[in-house]
């Protein structure tokens, strides 16, 4: 029933900006936090921003702040990363996810019960 879509991915140079976007489906976006996940092959995958359901309340990973930005759109059931000054250490699939409470509780992989697909962000010159 609940379903997450990725999309936006994309090769971009060092430097240039994407927009991530998550449609999602089934659920509400009042009553459940979105989260963004990275992973690259070999690696755990990482957590790199939620956005509360109550208040719009948000969080970022140490390595994204100032360049990386959540929103949501509940009139469009659609949360958005906006991603500038990428870097060639951003190279990752990029996973959206919900976890069924209102507030941000902290970026951990095992909290969000729903996936989406991914999509593939790739910084190269």
């Amino acid at each position: 029933q609940v379903q997450l879509v990725e999309s936006g991915g994309g090769l971009v140079q060092p430097g240039g900006s994407l927009r991530l976007s998550c449609e999602v489906s089934g659920f509400t976006l009042d009553y459940y936090v979105i989260g963004w996940f990275r992973q690259v092959p070999g690696k755990e995958r990482e957590g790199v921003s939620c956005i509360s359901s109550s208040d719009g309340s948000t969080s970022y990973a140490d390595s994204v702040k100032g360049r990386f930005t959540i929103s949501r759109d509940n009139a469009k059931n659609t949360v958005y990363l906006q991603m500038n000054g990428l870097k060639p250490e951003d190279t990752a699939v990029y996973y959206c996810a919900a976890d069924e409470v209102r507030f941000c509780r902290a970026l951990r992989r095992l909290y969000f019960g729903s996936w989406g697909q991914g999509t593939q962000v790739t910084v190269s010159s």
